[in-house]
């Protein structure tokens, strides 16, 4: 990771015990930069606004041409540009939330440590709180599938459902995963014509996209990150996640294959997985992935409203 890291400038991760924290300030502005145009992929109605809890100043961006229904708080490592493809589909159900993660190259400010489950337990509780009063439907890819499970194991009051994309936190990261990411990183900084074929040899399309790339590397040149390197969750853990839940990995996946993701996934009370084309870098039919989670959480949004309305009514 050494000769990679001096092959493409990147930054050294934080301090042990310290949170994240620019390398200078022209690095922040190339960053913002960056980081505006990349969610113009947005839709253009998007809103953006700061949340202050007890930990951290958190961005969130919010799409809400549905603000009535229940929320959809999608949560990823670095920051919500990469999860643009699900915000208009996901909308139908409720107001959808890109949340940018304290401690990684984006504009909130974290003010202790966000890694230690229990303190990102309680962050996250915090904010849901102050989005809205009904329970969120977590959306969570990678290090974002991590936390909604942390989430729903620490503090689940709050959540109506998780949907984990290829997560991080069931399975070690073994050599496997590594050279996955050693070799789709390197493959990012070649041009465009090599960079097609690689993306098709390494069924990752997301590589293709230009503000998406100018991004990520912008943030990990800049950036010291906090470290994220989660426990794997022991299977009484998962056995303890009562919420419904949505488990898809791709096919080729480098992070959960379609073999970990049914024997780990099969300990969640209430799961469902799906395998799909695709590897940890991105799916192949994300319209089918979105119509997937889609059904979902309406299936358990609809649920909950019945349920309330049953309360209500004295039944």
């Amino acid at each position: 990771m050494s000769v990679l890291k001096r092959i493409t400038g990147a930054a050294d991760l934080a301090s042990e015990g310290k949170p994240g924290s620019w390398t200078d300030d022209a690095a922040r502005d190339r960053f913002m930069t960056a980081y505006q145009l990349a969610f113009a992929l947005w839709p253009q109605q998007a809103e953006e606004f700061d949340i202050e809890t007890a930990t951290a100043t958190t961005r969130v961006h919010a799409y809400r041409p549905n603000p009535d229904g229940a929320p959809v708080v999608l949560l990823s490592a670095f920051n919500a540009a990469g999860l643009y493809q699900h915000v208009a589909a996901l909308a139908a159900a409720g107001p959808v939330y890109g949340i940018d993660m304290p401690g990684d190259a984006n504009p909130s400010v974290a003010r202790a440590l966000m890694t230690p489950p229990q303190n990102c337990a309680a962050w996250l509780d915090e904010l849901l709180g102050k989005l809205s009063d009904r329970p969120a439907h977590l959306v969570g890819f990678s290090y974002g599938g991590w936390i909604a499970m942390n989430q729903a194991i620490r503090a689940p009051g709050r959540v109506a459902s998780i949907t984990l994309l290829d997560p991080a936190g069931l399975t070690k990261l073994d050599a496997r995963f590594w050279w996955w990411l050693s070799i789709t990183g390197l493959a990012t900084l070649t041009p465009m014509p090599v960079r097609r074929r690689l993306a098709r040899w390494l069924d990752s399309p997301g590589m293709l996209q230009h503000e998406l790339m100018t991004l990520m590397w912008a943030g990990t040149r800049g950036y010291h990150a906090e470290p994220k390197f989660p426990a794997v969750l022991t299977d009484d853990q998962l056995r303890s996640i009562s919420v419904p839940a949505l488990l898809v990995t791709g096919a080729r996946s480098a992070l959960v294959g379609p073999r970990e993701a049914r024997a780990r996934g099969s300990l969640m009370p209430h799961a469902q997985v799906a395998v799909v084309p695709g590897s940890h870098g991105g799916f192949s039919r994300i319209d089918e992935v979105n119509d997937r989670i889609a059904a979902f959480i309406e299936a358990h949004a609809a649920g909950e409203q019945a349920a309330s309305n049953d309360t209500a009514a004295g039944r």
